[in-house]
């Protein structure tokens, strides 16, 4: 496979990824606070999923070695 094309591979997820983004806001597992002046998020389900997003790109791309 040629590096080129990974990267445009991946450049084509990362897109996506934005559009999903842009369209629906957080994910219901985001959890925020606010309490005065302060806030807090913490992306606990879009961590899961960029978790497994990555781990399937490793996996891929470890077949092709």
């Amino acid at each position: 496979m040629n590096i080129g094309k990974v990267f445009i591979f991946i450049g084509v997820i990362f897109i996506l990824i934005g559009v999903i983004w842009t369209f629906f806001g957080k994910l219901p597992g985001d959890f925020s606070f606010k309490k005065g002046n302060v806030s807090f998020h913490f992306p606990l389900m879009t961590s899961i999923i960029v978790s497994i997003i990555l781990t399937l790109l490793f996996f891929i791309f470890s077949k092709f070695r």
